[in-house]
């Protein structure tokens, strides 16, 4: 019989309070990628006396299953529940998840979470630490590589593809997998860009744009959440009773696990409100957080405190409980054995149909930010109007890189290089030189930092050859070809975790090869590899055609020569703006007005930079949220409301016509944006409310409807963190749509008393 809440409740009934305990306790036993510099040890003996209730990093699934047997040979025989960090892939990489996001297309996000889903589950896999929905809008922080970039309403959208594919319909089917929303919560706004540094957020900012995402994650039914580094207006995370317990539990109704990250609980002590492990254990428990990863705090004091009587059983056995009903929901009760089993017949790893996926989600994602004459896409290779191609830079044979940061499971030697994508689209009728150009970074103590998580193959290799003797082989091969491919940009772990970056610009090394490649007049296409939004004035210049391609992962060499040659469109579209330089950040286009706004160019006391040039957006970075080009000339018709004047619960339909005026078929992403002029307190200039991916055949147009209610005006007026009280207000509102957050056309309404729900995206 299919175990239930009533097995749950007897089951506590029957356990020690050390046994409760035990079930909190969240151990790794080690493996080749950690985010902290504590492993634990004694694993095997702690699960045969009780004292663990989940493991994280088991890469194999005979671990799973070792582990796995031990616990079934305790008093209890209570499972244990595996868990691992599958951020954008297990073992088929998919382009990261600020890359995914770029895609700006949520039934791709679905279907990879989908698939990373299966092939964690095939090895034991219950848990996945994935998504981070942090909204980041400071690219000085590396781990913006891993969120969905700088907007609520993407993030959100994010939030719900990435849960709904992990976990399905049923949490329980054995290819089913619980996800977990991180990092709980204002973790991009660390002071400076530096990870794990304190945030200060109002309280409107906290409602209105930090949690939105974790909200449409839980209403998507995400089954668990971890509790993030930073403090929160001085009160670290982890042990935030007034976030996690009292807003996100009791008022937003959460009722799933909490777990901790890396020796969160035991980092209260640094943080300077804990005096000891005990109290930093008793603190943890209290703000909510359920399971202590790796510190071994809980494990190895609240037994201790429940007899002093600082926390009660009580507190125990309720987190004891949310993580047993984890392990109820996920099907582990009734066989601990049966994702192994399901993995095991299906064999759904590195599939053709993963593969093609992966390579689908390369040209989705790829931005293309200028296309000088349309350089791309390349004749077709039979065409005769292309004989030879320069594919130079230091990522041009590269495998390493290609995965990107947080791919713990992937392996270079599935990756397609670059170089093997474009040669395998030419055939032999184009000839491909490759020259590395440039070392990645020339700094040997920089090297050093960014191949912290390789044990095996070097991310960055200096190489002997002088950089004048590496220029000169890239520009020989550049002046004998048509065409120049220069593959530039960050290392996997230049961006990531513990991967702040004071300077926004590609690697000097790197833009001395594209200086040089610019001199040889060929034309040049700049393909940037990145896990953040970079600064890339120059390369603007220098390029007749600049591609953000991220980090693609497996696929990456058959997409991205997909892209190039245009078997595919590029449909990606920024998630995150793009600074002109490292002094703009942090950026958004969701900005507030100012008394003294910028006329657009420099002038003296209004908002701006004096050593900005003029063409540059002042406050808007140099590609603004939303911008991509594709391959085709989309023409946008003047948006036109149903009616200007609405009321109460009225709907407004806004429509609008968009008109391929190519010869081939392109995609285009068609941006909403509400803009509110006068309101009781200064709102965004604009804020994305909706959006469409319209696929348009060569010469077509298409009508393209959005449908707005009093829902997408109202807005957070909370005093403190807690107060989840919003507003919609009488007045005037101005609907933006258009290709990017830039390039807007307006129609103005009015809407007298709007009536909205009072609930975030």
């Amino acid at each position: 019989m299919k175990k239930d809440k009533d097995f749950i409740d007897g089951l506590i009934g029957r356990m020690t309070l050390s046994e409760k305990i035990g079930q909190l306790n969240l151990v790794t036993p080690g493996g080749e990628t950690l985010t902290g510099t504590v492993v634990n040890t004694d694993v095997a003996d702690k699960i045969r006396t009780g004292r663990i209730g989940g493991i994280f990093g088991v890469k194999s699934a005979e671990a799973v299953r070792v582990f796995q047997d031990l616990a079934q040979k305790t008093r209890l025989k209570i499972p244990l529940m595996f868990a691992e960090d599958v951020i954008h892939g297990q073992k088929t990489i998919f382009p990261l998840p600020l890359a995914l996001a770029a895609s700006w297309n949520m039934d791709l996000v679905r279907a990879t979470a989908r698939v990373a889903a299966q092939e964690a589950a095939s090895i034991g896999i219950d848990q996945v630490y994935s998504p981070m929905v942090d909204v980041c809008r400071d690219p000085r922080w590396g781990r913006i590589a891993e969120s969905p970039g700088e907007d609520p309403f993407l993030a959100s959208r994010f939030a719900e593809a990435m849960v709904e594919g992990y976990q399905g319909t049923d949490l329980s089917r054995p290819d089913a997998v619980m996800a977990c929303l991180k990092h709980f919560c204002g973790y991009g706004g660390g002071m400076g860009g530096r990870d794990y540094d304190a945030v200060d957020l109002s309280p409107t900012t906290l409602h209105d744009v930090i949690l939105p995402p974790f909200v449409a994650g839980m209403r998507a039914g995400a089954g668990s959440i971890m509790a993030s580094f930073n403090t929160l207006n001085g009160v670290p995370m982890h042990a935030n009773r007034t976030v996690i317990t009292e807003l996100f539990r009791k008022r937003l109704g959460y009722d799933g696990l909490v777990v901790a990250d890396y020796t969160g609980i035991l980092e209260l002590i640094a943080h300077g409100i804990a005096s000891d492990r005990a109290d930093a254990a008793r603190l943890g428990l209290s703000a909510g957080v359920d399971m202590d990863m790796v510190s071994e705090t809980y494990l190895e004091t609240l037994e201790d405190s429940v007899k002093t009587g600082l926390i009660g059983e009580d507190e125990i056995t309720a987190a004891c409980r949310r993580v047993l009903d984890a392990k109820l929901k996920l099907g582990l009760f009734d066989d601990p054995y049966h994702r192994l089993d399901w993995g095991r017949a299906a064999q759904p790893i590195l599939t053709a149909g993963n593969r093609q996926l992966a390579r689908e989600a390369v040209a989705a994602a790829t931005v293309v930010l200028k296309n000088e004459g349309n350089l791309l896409p390349l004749p077709a290779p039979d065409s005769g109007r292309i004989g030879g191609i320069a594919l130079v830079g230091p990522f041009a044979l590269d495998r390493v890189n290609m995965n990107g940061t947080w791919a713990v499971a992937g392996s270079p030697s599935t990756v397609v290089p670059i170089a093997d994508g474009l040669r395998e689209a030419v055939g032999n009728a184009v000839s491909v030189t490759t020259a590395k150009g440039a070392n990645i970074v020339d700094e040997t103590w920089l090297a050093t930092r960014l191949n912290v998580h390789d044990w095996k193959d070097l991310s960055v290799v200096i190489d002997v050859r002088s950089p004048e003797a590496m220029i000169a082989e890239a520009v020989a091969a550049a002046t004998a070809a048509d065409v120049t491919v220069a593959v530039v940009g960050e290392a996997r772990e230049y961006s990531g975790e513990s991967s702040s970056r004071t300077d926004l610009s590609i690697p000097e090394p790197q833009k001395k090869l594209l200086r040089a490649l610019k001199a040889t007049g060929k034309p040049l296409v700049v393909v940037v590899l990145t896990g953040r939004p970079l600064a890339l004035a120059e390369e603007t210049l220098l390029a007749d055609a600049l591609l953000i391609a991220w980090f693609g992962g497996t696929e990456i060499g058959h997409g991205l020569a997909d892209v190039l040659f245009g078997k595919a469109e590029p449909s990606g579209r920024l998630p995150a703006t793009f600074p002109y330089c490292v002094g703009q950040v942090p950026v958004t286009y969701a900005h507030r007005p100012t008394g003294r706004p910028t006329p657009g160019r420099f002038q003296k006391f209004t908002s701006g930079y004096v050593d900005l040039p003029d063409e540059v957006a002042q406050n808007d970075g140099l590609y603004p949220f939303g911008f991509g080009l594709g391959y085709g000339n989309v023409a946008y018709g003047p948006p036109r409301a149903n009616r200007t004047k609405l009321t109460g619960d009225d709907r407004l339909e806004v429509t609008l016509t968009v008109t391929n005026l190519g010869d081939r078929p392109t995609s285009e992403t068609v941006q909403l944006y509400i803009g509110d002029p006068v309101a009781s307190v200064s709102r965004p200039v604009k804020e994305l409310k909706a959006f469409r991916k319209v696929a348009l055949a060569a010469r077509a147009t298409e009508a393209v409807n959005f449908v707005i209610t009093a829902d997408d005006l109202d807005f957070s007026v909370a005093e403190t963190v807690a107060d989840l009280r919003r507003r919609s207000e009488s007045g005037a509102f101005d609907i933006h749509i258009g290709p990017n957050s830039r390039d807007t056309q307006a129609v103005r309404v009015t809407w007298d008393e709007p009536q909205s729900r009072g609930k975030q995206s």
